[in-house]
């Protein structure tokens, strides 16, 4: 009988219709991680140098504003433009392109150079997702626009080009490759029984208990049964919201206490400030009707075994299917384990 903690298997993410291999049996021992002792993060709260900070100029002699809070602005090298045009220039059935229209906007979580989302209070974190709402609202009202994606960057790892703790805004014309799976997924769940995948799915972790590393009234945080990524973690919203903009004064409270579990517990996992890609995944802004959409977001974080080895998906992954060793509920329960308090406030 197949043993998902000792056996070789794959495992299958409804989100996109994928599966990936598990190989729980070369990592025998539940956890092999270590502690390193890493230069400790000494950024000044206000650096005279960075662009990002407060009163300092940018990249092309714009200057920030004196800025207390949020500060949100369209990013100085947009990877989209608006202007685009959005014909396509050659008809053949291989060589397809097509403009793609879109804004872009950088958002400055707080005007402390040294203070990441781990760092920050929920109280204080309370604010940023009130701006990622604003910018969902205002972005997604143009006409043009079909699609908000907010999310992060953490680290140089993770190819962030400054230290600032700050994320980004894309929006996009068309529909981004993931939330294209993400929707065919959803709809086609809630069409066979009713209720969102998420929601089914939430229920069912929830039951078990296996992966979930945090949750309180309005959100839950686990490590999904399919994740790739050693310690990838999914947020979801305990009612299936569509978006950041639909949630509650009390959601949005209990949201910023999510977020600050599980980037404290990241942190904490190897006394480092730990990097990850992580983005909220809400309902299209095209105007169409999403019943089936549940509010979620990903972390994808590269570190391994410590706070310097880090999983590259190379050779079979590249060319084959995703792969771990560590299973998802060794993750779990690991994450789970660490201490909700940050670990330079213990020192």
């Amino acid at each position: 009988m197949l043993n998902l903690d000792e056996h070789p298997h794959r495992r299958y993410n409804p989100l996109t219709n994928e599966w990936i291999l598990v190989s729980p049996h070369r990592a025998r021992r539940p956890w092999q991680g270590q502690v390193e002792d890493t230069p400790p993060d000494t950024r000044p709260a206000y650096d005279p140098t960075c662009y990002l900070c407060p009163g300092n100029e940018r990249a092309g002699g714009k200057v920030n504003p004196a800025y207390s809070g949020t500060f949100v602005f369209d990013n100085d090298f947009p990877a989209l433009l608006a202007d685009t045009p959005t014909d396509e220039p050659d008809d053949h059935p291989l060589f397809r392109a097509q403009g793609e229209r879109g804004i872009c906007r950088v958002i400055c979580f707080s005007p402390r150079h040294d203070l990441t989302l781990a760092h920050m209070a929920p109280g204080d974190i309370r604010p940023v997702i009130d701006t990622w709402a604003e910018q969902t609202l205002d972005l997604g009202s143009r006409d043009f626009i079909g699609y908000v994606q907010v999310f992060e960057n953490k680290g140089a790892m993770m190819g962030c080009s400054n230290p600032h703790p700050h994320g980004q805004i894309w929006s996009t014309t068309r529909m981004p490759r993931e939330i294209d799976k993400e929707i065919i997924a959803q709809r086609d769940y809630f069409k066979a029984h009713g209720i969102t995948l998420l929601a089914d799915y939430l229920a069912e972790e929830q039951r078990r208990a296996e992966r979930i590393l945090y949750a309180n009234e309005h959100w839950t945080v686990l490590v999904p049964f399919w994740a790739i990524w050693p310690f990838e973690t999914l947020l979801v919203s305990n009612r299936p919201a569509q978006s950041i903009p639909d949630l509650d004064e009390a959601e949005r409270d209990a949201l910023a206490n999510a977020l600050h579990q599980v980037t404290v517990r990241y942190d904490n996992l190897f006394r480092t400030s730990f990097p990850y890609s992580m983005g909220f995944h809400q309902q299209p802004t095209d105007g169409a009707d999403y019943p089936y959409w549940h509010l979620h977001a990903h972390f994808y974080p590269p570190l391994l075994r410590s706070a310097t080895v880090k999983k590259h998906m190379v050779g079979y992954e590249m060319l084959g299917t995703p792969q771990r060793d560590i299973t998802a509920e060794q993750a779990a329960a690991h994450l789970r384990s660490l201490s909700d308090r940050h670990y330079t406030r213990e020192n």
